[in-house]
């Protein structure tokens, strides 16, 4: 039984990590693609709807990453493949 409770303590932490990092990431990301964005626009006006489309693409597609970490966390904290794992090694 502490093998299970191993697996499972070191599942929650690392899906804290998970989504931390992830979050600190998309965080980071979407902020230095909106100052990016702030430059470019009071560089060059006239092309503010073109590089705004993108923005908003690219923070699409930063999110999305992020959500799919979310996911694989969320997979390892109600359908652990390792606790099953675990319980037929030792037989629980």
């Amino acid at each position: 039984m502490e093998a299970l409770a191993n697996v499972q303590a070191f599942t929650a932490v690392a899906i804290g990590i998970i989504v931390g990092l992830g979050a600190l990431g998309a965080a980071l990301g979407i902020g230095v693609m909106g100052s990016k964005f702030l430059e470019a626009a009071a560089r060059q006006p006239e092309l503010v709807p073109m590089l705004q489309g993108r923005m908003f693409l690219l923070a699409g597609l930063i999110d999305a990453a992020f959500l799919i970490g979310v996911g694989v966390a969320m997979m390892f904290a109600f359908a652990n493949p390792l606790l099953a794992a675990v319980q037929a090694a030792t037989g629980a």
